[in-house]
């Protein structure tokens, strides 16, 4: 290299021996390192002990230091930085892993305690809003939906004649017909929180964290109340229990036990307004469906032929149809369609 060729590498010795022979000019000692400019203009590189004095090993040499102008570099400030990072780095690692670890082990260990937490979704105002002019063709149910709703907005009318709230509201009916959507609406219509979870969410593999979550869901909906509790999929949790001495599944019927005494048991349950939706309102338990419990039973059917031609009006918003489409000969031909089908089939 171009380096090794201007600074060609010599014995220690032999600088010294220039030195005492007047050739060198001047000398730069820069740690173990010794750069020699000799008088003829040529340069020369040799290396000494680290921590041994240059001008010690002259004076033992018996070489006057006097002979060339000696310049001795300080290196201190990067052997101190070198020092410092050599010292620091490997520490800064090793408490940034065991920061890592015990973070690690501080979310398992809070995913262990909060296995009881509810798993509800809280109805955010910000969410495109589904109102009851988007519902048709179920204009019973949302009728009587629409009156639970009054009931939440002004309890007042309804206490001067000594109407007391429901307590539960069962919307029940075949798949497909409205009635996660009629749910959908109470949350956009009524000003008030809106909790929803389906009835699996609240099984897990340890046996009572499905009744830790229902206690823990009813007891967030009673510090915003009033407020709305929506079950989707209810026939999960609430199935007939078995009458056999071996229960049927000892999971699900503490969850079961303790949805029923949240709804109606020594605690009352003030301005909570619980809404389920099943398909499969024949498997319930007797206990979940006695007045006091759901109470409120609302049949989500199949629309009739005026329903479905307002169903339709409503689905075939935005898109393009030819201006002869009869709707009163589709409705009519599409008999036994419930509203999702409407829907897909537009």
């Amino acid at each position: 290299t171009e380096d090794s060729k201007k600074y060609p590498e010599k014995s220690l010795s032999s600088v010294m021996n220039d030195i005492k022979d007047q050739k060198i000019k001047n000398i730069e000692v820069s740690d173990n390192t010794v750069t020699a400019e000799y008088k003829n203009g040529a340069f020369a590189k040799a290396y000494k002990e680290g921590n041994e004095s240059f001008i010690t090993m002259l004076k033992n040499n018996n070489v006057n230091p006097q002979l060339a102008k000696i310049t001795v570099k300080n290196n201190e400030a990067n052997s101190v930085w070198v020092s410092f990072l050599v010292n620091v780095i490997p520490t800064i690692l090793i408490v940034g892993f065991l920061f890592f670890m015990f973070r690690q082990a501080r979310g398992a260990q809070d995913s262990v305690f909060s296995f009881g937490q509810s798993k509800a979704k809280r109805f955010n105002k910000d969410n495109p809003k589904v109102t009851f002019a988007d519902i048709a063709g179920i204009d019973e149910g949302k009728k009587e939906i629409e009156e639970v709703v009054d009931f939440l907005k002004h309890p007042g009318k309804y206490k001067k004649i000594g109407a007391r709230t429901p307590k539960g509201v069962l919307l029940f009916g075949p798949a497909g017909t409205g009635k996660t959507l009629l749910a959908k609406a109470v949350a956009g219509e009524a000003n008030v929180p809106f909790f929803s979870i389906a009835g699996s969410e609240f099984m897990e593999m340890l046996v009572g964290i499905g009744a830790a979550r229902v206690r823990d869901l009813f007891q967030t909906a009673k510090k915003s109340a009033p407020s709305i509790i929506f079950i989707d999929e209810v026939d999960a949790i609430g199935r007939s229990r078995s009458n056999g001495v071996m229960p049927a599944h000892d999971e699900r019927e503490q969850t079961l036990n303790q949805i029923l005494v949240e709804m109606d048991g020594f605690t009352p349950n003030e301005q909570v307004i619980v809404i389920a939706a099943t398909n499969r309102g024949d498997l319930l338990d007797p206990a979940l469906l006695r007045p006091g419990r759901f109470d409120r039973r609302i049949m989500v059917d199949y629309p009739d032929a005026e329903g479905r031609k307002d169903i339709m009006k409503i689905h075939a918003k935005g898109k393009p149809f030819a201006d002869d489409v009869n709707w009163d000969r589709v409705a009519q031909r599409t008999v036994g369609f419930s509203g999702a089908d409407l829907e897909n089939m537009l």
